[in-house]
């Protein structure tokens, strides 16, 4: 707590009426003082709590970009080998649909974190 703090807060409650309103000045004082030592603790914790809710929030979304990418990948190279086994072709189908997949998973994962980032 700086020392404007406090030059503030006895700005506010210094008192003109004798002994009397000295005693309700200093209390007053406290009370105030009290209460501001509370808000910057709770700031305080509030914070705490945030960091370590963001570190979570990070690592969630980690993992959901990777498997929004890696889902459609792994699904569109199973499609291209199936039909590669079905049909013969000049034309690799599983490096096609491998290729379109990870596009179409980039282009999921990018999306999502456009939306999310303009939620919050």
């Amino acid at each position: 707590m700086s020392d404007g703090d406090f030059r503030d807060v006895d700005r506010k409650t210094a008192g003109t009426d004798g002994d009397r309103s000295e005693v309700n000045s200093h209390s007053e004082v406290q009370r105030q003082v009290t209460d501001l030592i509370g808000r910057k603790e709770d700031r305080r914790l509030r914070a705490k709590i945030e960091q370590h809710q963001r570190v979570w929030f990070g690592l969630g979304m980690f993992g959901l970009v990777g498997w929004s990418v890696t889902i459609p990948t792994i699904v569109g190279a199973a499609v291209g080998m199936w039909i590669d086994d079905r049909w013969d072709g000049r034309q690799s189908w599983t490096l096609m649909l491998l290729l379109g997949g990870l596009i179409m998973g980039c282009l999921n994962a990018w999306r999502w974190l456009r939306d999310e980032s303009q939620v919050r």
